[in-house]
């Protein structure tokens, strides 16, 4: 997808110390991978972001839109992929790539 293409995406936002929130997104990242819970489920249970509500859901975005090393992770990402542990001035993030 090109940059100036929108995209859309899911956050897991945890509030906590930095380390404590790496194992714990790293903890629900298997737990997506092995199928145990969704990414929509897990959000809408721990995330701190205001998108829980939606499964994670920011919607559609677009460049300059989003923290630079967000929309860089997210944009990375091929639709469907999952990233690692993603770091802002917010907090850590993990992105599904939904669009």
């Amino acid at each position: 997808m090109m940059v100036r293409a929108r995209t859309d995406s899911r956050v897991v936002f945890l509030s906590q110390t930095k380390e404590a929130a790496l194992d714990e997104l790293n903890a629900y990242r298997e737990q997506i991978e092995s199928g145990a819970t969704t990414f929509e489920a897990l959000a809408q249970r721990v995330s701190d972001c205001s998108s829980a509500k939606r499964g994670g859901d920011l919607g559609e975005f677009g460049p300059g839109q989003m923290q630079k090393p967000f929309e860089d992770a997210t944009m990375a990402l091929k639709v469907g992929e999952m990233s690692g542990a993603v770091e802002t001035e917010s907090g850590v993030h993990i992105i599904l790539r939904t669009g």
